[in-house]
């Protein structure tokens, strides 16, 4: 009997150590049984949706602009090729022209005349074509020297004008938009005083292509 009553007592003072485990196990995780708010899910889900359509249209802008762009540049420059071989036709043309008697075009009567008036109007319907297509001419004479415009040939000893003023234009230049399609080569001059350098807002304020290239913009 008295074994009996002890154990039934040991039984009875292991019992609240059971149960008071589950209470452990609670404590330690609080936020187990604490169930989210539907609302507040629903509301991060719709913020989630709407950071991503914002960054979807962003990307979209993007692409519409660097697409427009790359149309433009296309339509632009798309003949750059064709106009460059162009030029060398007109180069052609000039010395043809070049190669006349000056002589044989003073003559009213020479049928040679005749030939060479076609050919220089066959050189303007052609570079007034090119022009309107975006080549334009380059007018440096006179203009300082540009290297992202100019190829200077050689120099030119003069002590009257700054250095590095373009006094000859040996091969003229163009432009297609505001990208080069042939440098101009030019002489410059040499000996003559430095050109002082502008003031840091002056060139700060100029944009686009060089005025000494002659480059009308």
């Amino acid at each position: 009997m008295h074994n009996m009553s002890d154990e039934s007592q040991g039984r009875e003072h292991d019992k609240p150590q059971a149960d008071a485990a589950p209470e452990v196990e609670q404590a330690a995780n609080p936020g187990q049984e604490q169930e989210l708010d539907p609302m507040q899910v629903l509301m991060a889900e719709i913020a989630d949706l709407k950071d991503q359509r914002l960054r979807m249209a962003a990307e979209m802008e993007n692409l519409r602009r660097r697409t427009a762009r790359e149309i433009k540049d296309a339509k632009s420059y798309a003949i750059s090729g064709f106009a460059r071989d162009m030029l060398q036709v007109s180069d052609n043309l000039q010395r043809a022209l070049a190669a006349v008697p000056e002589q044989s075009e003073a003559a009213s009567d020479n049928g040679l005349k005749t030939l060479v008036e076609g050919v220089e109007l066959t050189e303007r319907a052609m570079l007034s074509t090119l022009e309107r297509h975006g080549v334009r001419k380059l007018e440096p004479m006179g203009q300082k020297f540009d290297p992202n415009f100019h190829q200077a040939m050689y120099e030119v000893p003069n002590t009257e004008v700054p250095n590095n003023t373009v006094l000859d234009v040996v091969q003229p230049g163009y432009v297609i938009g505001d990208r080069m399609l042939r440098p101009a080569m030019v002489g410059v001059s040499k000996g003559g005083p430095k050109e002082t350098a502008q003031p840091e807002a002056a060139q700060s304020d100029s944009d686009g292509p060089d005025p000494a290239s002659g480059y009308d913009v």
